[in-house]
């Protein structure tokens, strides 16, 4: 039978006063994420004129093909105003369409044009190139690690929480 330890942030209970905001766990990812955010903003900003949340859009129509805005959003882990946010400028740039759903005429459904497919093509090699970027400050060990690592902390928090509790603040 396999055996399950449970680590303990702190083996003994600490005084308020041993608190240490950058040796917790998540104000050290919020910071990390943010930095990750920043980088990819600025990025995708100066090369295609995109924001997060838009090219957070682009990449999941990209990658399949058409959703309803609450779809994007839950696979996008964004809450329906940025996606509807992020939408609305993708489609007065040319790069999205939305049309009213066949099966549904209160729903609506995304997908790129081809202007749109033109611009998630040309951003994920520089996506890729961010992330490679951000991969050279670990050994090849620690970023498969951090990945494993992390997958098992969203599966875990999505237990905790629900599905909901995945929105981005970005």
């Amino acid at each position: 039978m396999k055996s399950t330890t449970k680590l303990e942030p702190h083996a003994t209970e600490p005084s308020d006063g041993d608190f240490q905001l950058d040796d917790f766990l998540p104000y050290r990812l919020s910071v990390a994420a943010n930095r990750v955010s920043r980088m990819f903003s600025r990025r995708f900003a100066e090369a295609f004129g995109l924001s997060i949340p838009e090219w957070r859009v682009l990449a999941i129509l990209g990658r399949v093909g058409s959703a309803s805005p609450s779809a994007v959003g839950e696979m996008a882990a964004m809450d329906k105003v940025k996606v509807s946010r992020a939408a609305a400028s993708l489609v007065a740039r040319g790069l999205l369409r939305q049309t009213q759903d066949p099966d549904d005429v209160r729903a609506r459904v995304l997908r790129l044009t081809r202007k749109g497919t033109s611009a998630y093509h040309g951003a994920v090699p520089l996506a890729r190139e961010m992330e490679t970027e951000i991969a050279t400050g670990l050994s090849r060990a620690e970023w498969a690690s951090l990945n494993k690592v992390l997958n098992r902390l969203l599966v875990h928090m999505a237990g905790l929480h629900g599905p909901d509790d995945g929105k981005s603040d970005d």
